[in-house]
């Protein structure tokens, strides 16, 4: 996380730079961090950010439910391959419950906030020797080799592109 918070002030000049449609939805995440000051907050939603910059779709994989709905938030995560969930209360922005689904289960849950959920998913993909999700390769790939600085020798083009502009 500290290597995430390193990049994250260059990481937010490079996303405030993107137009279109991207820039439009990369600035609708980022506002949610503006309400609230809390770092947790602002640490998913870079990732997500992220996640839309290199072309991916965060909403597949960073579900959010409210906590009132949860019996439609089970049936959801019985579909879920692989994701990180939200149970949301209403009022603070304060999770009431985040977690990481593998397979339609509930692997680990009550991790508090997305980044951790995140961080925690990396090592079970490591543990479990499992493959990276492929509706988000390039997000976990760019946390995995610029920002974890793991094997980063080679890169697919869209994150040697976000890896030049984040260290220019």
């Amino acid at each position: 996380m500290w290597q995430l918070d390193h990049f994250s002030d260059k990481l937010l000049k490079i996303f405030k730079t993107k137009g279109g449609l991207k820039g439009h939805k990369i600035k609708e995440a980022l506002a949610i961090s503006d309400s609230f000051e809390n770092i947790h907050i602002k640490r998913g939603c870079i990732l997500r950010s992220i996640t839309i910059y290199l072309n991916e779709d965060p909403d597949s994989f960073f579900k959010e439910y409210q906590a009132s709905a949860s019996e439609d938030a089970k049936r959801d995560m019985a579909n879920t391959v692989m994701g990180i969930y939200t149970l949301q209360r209403d009022v603070d922005g304060q999770p009431e419950d985040v977690g990481i689904v593998i397979e339609g289960n509930i692997v680990m849950d009550n991790l508090g906030s997305v980044i951790v959920g995140f961080v925690m998913l990396l090592g079970l993909i490591y543990a479990l020797d499992l493959s990276f999700p492929d509706n988000l390769k390039h997000t976990f790939e760019f946390m995995q080799k610029v920002v974890m600085n793991l094997d980063g020798h080679k890169l697919n083009g869209k994150i040697e592109s976000l890896k030049i502009k984040l260290l220019d």
